[in-house]
């Protein structure tokens, strides 16, 4: 299964740039996207490439957050949110259930500049989205999840580190959490395959960070430790404009 993820910073916005080229050519059997920032009657004109099916879970906020994602392959269940009425407002939150594991599409809450969200997302969130991993897990099935996570959890993965130390997507504690995400039955599947830095997946529109590769990587693919056998490749598709970030992608064969 081929699977991209991508955060689109407004779905309207990201098929005037020509997204639906991309979502044409890439071929991938399901497509995760993140801040939508639309309702499906939004874009209800829009006829998306042959053989996907639309799954929407649109923040009640107009305009704002949300997620989607476009199939070919017919999922056995799909569920929005994780089950908690203080979280799933934002529409955050896709889960498919296929035959082998559950696919998640998330765009986690960004601290925001300030800080001013900080608490909420690491003292809220990521131990509510964590404890909803593993309640998936115990039904028997491994996970995927992807999409923006708002964190780079590294040094490795961002420009300037020392510089960024305590921005949003870069302070101790977003860190942290995602280092005890991992310790508790996950990879970084990017990381399976390449070790080096420079690949980022999001880059400021000022100043030209783009083309000078001045990044974060933000977007990842994360599995349960039991498909590591499984997994066959990792990419960050750093050519595809449209948003400022880039898809990501994870293809997974037999185990």
């Amino acid at each position: 299964m081929k699977i991209v993820s991508w955060n689109v910073n407004g779905i309207r916005a990201a098929l005037r740039k020509g997204a639906m080229d991309y979502f044409a050519k890439t071929q991938a059997d399901v497509i995760c996207l993140q801040e939508t920032k639309a309702h499906p009657g939004d874009v209800q004109h829009v006829t998306w490439p042959a053989g996907y099916e639309a799954f929407w879970n649109s923040a009640v906020k107009k305009g704002y957050s949300g997620t989607a994602v476009l199939t070919k392959i017919k999922p056995l269940k799909v569920t929005n949110g994780i089950g908690i009425s203080d979280h799933d407002t934002e529409g955050r939150v896709i889960t498919l259930e296929f035959p082998d594991f559950y696919v998640v599409n998330v765009y986690q809450p960004n601290s925001q500049r300030g800080l001013t969200r900080l608490a909420y997302r690491t003292g809220e969130w990521d131990a509510a989205f964590l404890k909803y991993l593993h309640k998936l897990e115990k039904k028997g099935k491994p996970v995927v999840f992807c999409g923006d996570l708002n964190v780079a959890h590294t040094e490795l993965d961002l420009t300037n580190p020392k510089t960024n130390r305590r921005n949003a997507g870069f302070t101790d504690e977003e860190r942290t959490n995602f280092s005890q995400l991992l310790e508790r039955g996950f990879l970084d599947t990017f990381r399976e395959f390449e070790k080096g830095p420079g690949h980022y997946t999001w880059w400021s529109q000022m100043m030209n960070c783009r083309a000078r590769n001045i990044g974060w990587r933000v977007d990842y693919f994360v599995s349960s430790h039991k498909l590591r056998p499984a997994l066959k490749r990792a990419w960050i598709s750093a050519d595809v404009l449209g948003s400022d970030h880039c898809p990501v992608g994870l293809e997974i064969g037999a185990e």
